[in-house]
């Protein structure tokens, strides 16, 4: 029964990682399993069109990119001419909101696969052998979730993900945390080992040729009971400290990246662990700081990693969850520290939580404002979302205190968008007035500025599409004399007279900090939904 026609599709969103999980089911039904001509899309991709697909699959990702997703499956189901039991869909959204899937009346039909396909095909798939569908006989095949990933189906797409010269595999599966805001206990359950990581990497390069970097997905390996041995392995795979690659008559570094972080809970129990790190090439070093009563460990293992030669340090900042803005603030002020006092290069990635099963990215805090969390996105947009340890450039962007970053994500967002113009150029007069008048509000007057702003920007129905003029009649309506009168610089200027400010003023339109694509965190500086900005089927686990 070879010669199927099977369709990959990843949906139109955005994402550094290629899809883990298709190319495991490319694994399976190509050349080196079924047979199957197998093609790979993104978005909907017309030249899928005119084709009899006797089975497509769509995999998912973040459960905000809903409008996204809908759309894949949608034009899956076009494709089949309706016939839905021939669209399969899996991944992390599929999973954490499966009901959800289930229910959408539209879909009724689909198959929608919860979690890892680490079963035989026939069960993780869920074919049904009495209605005689391809491969249901395949009870006793390989797990899909097993099965290397086919690295051939990337050179179909004009798409290209920012890291891809790389072994992508797992050493360990699930964790041993059950976090609330994380949606791995669901997806993965508890912590378990993997098959041999040389065995997977051999056979890459066997098949696919040689990569470049290792990049390890899995959710806690600090806390795998094979730790050593895994890190032996890493050495032996030619991913020692300082390990170059020469290719073409050049040679570049490698690189090792636990791209979901490591726990530093785990590290500050026991520095052998450190001392393993240390004996590969990891660059940078990711840890997660998700909160402030972590700090103890967090600074345990900085310094841990500093003794040991590893200097090249990043961390995941989870904010939007139960801490409030000083909270996000001392956090990164503390690697600021860090970075003085050891000598080291710690890059923080402000992480926006979202709860897992959420269809936008609406949700705020009990301790954040809408307008706050805009702010947030604002300072980020210009340096993809990093946030340097540099102690001048830090106290710059975010303030000399957690007083002065409240006071600045307060801002008006065009001062904050064109700060060198509000700042040190033309608009500097208009800045220092609106300081005046700000410094003159008490907390109890800010906190009602606050609700105003998140009200007229977030709240109102066409709030986005408020005219100048609206924007100061409702401003006027304001009874406090102190909060009417700073409101008026919350007006913003007119595309006109913003795009003037662009080109007059003297800035480089981002700053570069030096890290490669393959450095910056996916997804840390998207925006809140102003823009359209296993195996499961997809890669991404660490949903902070």
């Amino acid at each position: 029964m070879a010669n199927k026609n099977i369709l990959l599709i990843e949906p139109s969103y955005r994402n550094k990682y290629p899809p883990l999980g298709l190319m495991k089911l490319a694994q399976y039904h190509g050349p080196n399993g079924k047979k199957d001509r197998v093609i790979f899309i993104k978005g909907e991709d017309k030249s899928a069109q005119g084709v009899p697909w006797d089975r497509i699959y769509v995999t998912t990702l973040f459960s905000f990119e809903w409008r996204r997703t809908s759309r894949a499956i949608d034009y899956a189901l076009d494709l089949v001419r309706g016939h839905a039991n021939r669209v399969f869909v899996g991944g992390i959204a599929a999973s954490l909101m499966n009901e959800r899937f289930i229910q959408e009346p539209r879909w009724r039909g689909i198959r929608f696969i919860s979690g890892l396909l680490d079963q035989a095909p026939t069960i993780s798939l869920q074919l049904d052998q009495f209605e005689e569908e391809f491969y249901a006989e395949d009870i006793l095949g390989t797990p899909i979730e097993s099965l290397v990933p086919d690295y051939s189906i990337l050179d179909q797409l004009g798409y290209q993900y920012p890291v891809h010269d790389a072994y992508f595999l797992y050493a360990s599966r699930g964790c041993i945390r059950n976090c609330e805001f994380c949606g791995v206990p669901k997806l993965e359950g508890g912590l378990r080992e993997t098959l041999s990581i040389s065995q997977t990497v051999h056979e890459i390069k066997l098949r696919y040729g040689i990569k470049k970097d290792l990049i390890f997905m899995d959710n806690n390996i600090t806390a795998s009971s094979r730790f050593n041995e895994i890190m032996a392995e890493i050495v032996d795979l030619g991913f020692a400290q300082g390990a170059t690659i020469t290719r073409n008559g050049q040679t570049t570094k490698r690189r090792v990246d636990f791209n979901q972080g490591v726990d530093a809970r785990e590290l500050a129990k026991n520095e052998r662990l450190m001392q393993q790190l240390a004996k590969t090439c990891v660059s940078p070093l990711r840890i997660a700081f998700d909160h402030l009563n972590l700090r103890k460990p967090y600074e345990t293992s900085i310094r841990m990693a500093a003794a040991n030669g590893l200097v090249s340090l990043s961390n995941y900042l989870l904010y939007n969850y139960q801490d409030d803005p000083r909270d996000l603030y001392d956090r990164m002020a503390l690697n600021v520290k860090l970075n003085e006092e050891l000598g080291i290069r710690i890059f923080s990635f402000p992480m926006r939580y979202q709860p897992v099963d959420l269809m936008d990215r609406s949700h705020v805090g009990s301790h954040w404002t809408r307008y706050q969390l805009r702010s947030i996105q604002v300072i980020l947009q210009a340096t993809h979302g990093v946030v340097s340890g540099a102690p001048d450039f830090f106290r710059e962007a975010f303030g000399h205190s957690g007083e002065d970053f409240e006071n600045l994500i307060l801002r008006p967002h065009h001062m904050i968008f064109n700060r060198k113009w509000y700042q040190e150029e033309d608009g500097q007069a208009e800045f220092d007035e609106y300081l005046d008048v700000f410094r003159k509000l008490n907390i109890t007057q800010k906190r009602i500025l606050l609700g105003i702003l998140s009200r007229v920007f977030f709240d109102l129905p066409d709030s986005p599409r408020l005219s100048r003029n609206e924007l100061a009649g409702y401003y006027a309506s304001e009874k406090d004399p102190l909060i009417r009168n700073v409101l008026n610089f919350y007006i913003p200027p007119t595309r006109d007279e913003e795009r003037a400010i662009w080109e007059r003023q003297k800035r480089t339109a981002e700053v570069n900090f030096g890290l490669a694509d393959d450095e910056i965190v996916e997804d840390s500086v998207i925006s809140d939904g102003l823009d359209d900005g296993g195996d499961i089927f997809d890669h991404r686990m660490h949903v902070a």
